[in-house]
């Protein structure tokens, strides 16, 4: 990292301070027992969606405890409360003693994760502030507290020039985020050139980057320019950037950092100047852990990270997306069905703002005869006596996401059964799962009663 970014982050953290002195809901997260006794963190409005604590140098709360995870747990602002995620850690995440997968916190509990202890407590002079008004941050669109809480984040690193990763399952508009970014800040007026890291062979990968001269390989017949120099002046998306070949990885981090590339069969290092803005579906962190990419690239990317969340999370923007979307593909004057509407937000959207386009694009091209997306999952929307796993496996999602509809679906037909089999009997259904009461309740919760 260069001066130059070390001093924009600090002045891209500092309104943290700011927020917290005028009073807005803030908590203080501090380590009061293990390794790292008397660290703090602040969880203040117009930072991020949430902050991170593990052992990860990208955490925002880094712990040295070896009984931590990496990524270890998530904590979010959520009205008057913070919320606590467990991140699918080794040794699992406490409050007040109990094991959580999720849980509100109202200041005043202590955390613990591995052998570290957290207290949670208010910020003095906390007090609820109002979310920004805005309903979008240059193209991305979104009204829900989810996205207006990250949209001061954004406005902050639009105006800097530091390396981002932005976080986010398939189809939440990551690309949509960075292009806003760049039309937003200093660089406008420069070109923004997207990469996707899966869509060119491993082969060619590097002359897609880097540029190749003629001769360089069978097939160059002429020099051609790689994407680095194409976004000269401007910015650069590296789509995708977890599915990069660990080979390539080592070239990309040096033309970041010494900010020049060199051509494939070329001699000659050529300076550019561009920022650069990178994607992922993935856990970068775990892709590290296992050895899949780099952590010294990761470190270099991520001087900041923005997590979109998925649209299921976003409270009321369904609706609000699919009205946009209707405005800008349907014939001038079509009314916008009620029918439609009141069925959105019921569906968990498992390909995000992309599906909810699609769904739209059907419905204004086949009418009532396009389908229509409902609240249940694949499995119990496949016919009787059908395979709910080849439901699942017809939506062509990635294996991680089909793997979680799955269990999704399992989980909530499992509860259905053995409540039913206890007359609606939580404690002795629980009893008979045999989970905790507190973690049946939680899995509930998750899928509806």
């Amino acid at each position: 990292m260069t001066e130059r970014d070390e001093s924009e982050i600090d002045t891209l953290l500092a309104p943290d301070v700011q927020h917290a002195s005028a009073g807005a809901t803030s908590f203080a997260l501090t380590v009061v027992e293990g390794a790292d006794s008397g660290a703090t963190l602040l969880v203040a409005p117009g930072r991020a969606l949430r902050v991170l604590a593990g052992q990860s140098p990208a955490c925002d709360l880094r712990l040295t405890d070896r009984t931590v995870s990496r990524r270890h747990a998530a904590f979010e602002l959520s009205g008057a409360r913070v919320r606590v995620t467990d991140l699918q850690s080794t040794n699992g995440t406490f409050v007040q003693g109990l094991a959580v997968l999720d849980a509100y916190l109202q200041g005043g509990e202590v955390v613990r994760l591995g052998a570290t202890a957290i207290r949670v407590e208010r910020a003095d002079g906390a007090r609820e502030s109002p979310l920004p008004a805005a309903a979008r941050f240059g193209r991305l669109l979104g009204a829900s507290p989810q996205m207006r809480r990250i949209y001061p984040l954004c406005e902050r690193l639009a105006a800097s020039t530091v390396p981002v990763i932005i976080e986010g399952e398939t189809g939440t508009g990551k690309e949509v985020l960075a292009e806003a970014l760049h039309e937003m800040g200093p660089r406008a007026a420069g070109p923004f050139v997207v990469f996707d890291c899966t869509a060119v062979p491993p082969s060619l990968v590097e002359s897609a980057l880097f540029g190749h001269e003629r001769g360089a390989f069978t097939g160059a017949t002429d020099a051609r320019r790689g994407v680095f120099e194409e976004a000269q002046g401007g910015t650069l998306l590296l789509d995708e950037i977890g599915d990069l070949e660990l080979s390539l990885q080592a070239k990309l981090l040096r033309a970041i950092e010494r900010r020049e590339v060199q051509r494939v069969g070329g001699n000659r290092w050529l300076k550019v100047d561009l920022r650069v803005l990178s994607a992922t579906r993935r856990d970068l962190d775990r892709e590290i852990q296992a050895g899949r990419f780099r952590d010294d690239l990761f470190f270099r990317l991520a001087v900041a990270r923005v997590e979109l969340p998925p649209l299921r999370a976003r409270e009321g923007d369904a609706v609000v997306l699919a009205r946009h979307f209707w405005e800008s593909l349907a014939p001038r004057g079509q009314a916008f069905p009620s029918d439609f509407a009141a069925r959105l937000d019921g569906y968990a959207w498992p390909g995000n703002v992309r599906e909810l386009h699609n769904a739209v694009a059907r419905r204004v091209a086949l009418g009532d005869e396009a389908p229509i997306p409902t609240g249940r999952s694949p499995a119990e929307a496949a016919p009787p006596g059908g395979d709910p796993l080849e439901a699942i496996l017809a939506l062509d999602l990635p294996l991680t996401r089909a793997r979680e509809r799955m269990v999704e679906a399992f989980e909530r037909r499992y509860l259905q059964r053995v409540l039913a089999a206890h007359q609606g009997n939580v404690g002795a259904a629980a009893a008979a799962s045999g989970i905790a009461r507190r973690y049946f309740q939680i899995l509930r919760a998750r899928h509806g009663p």
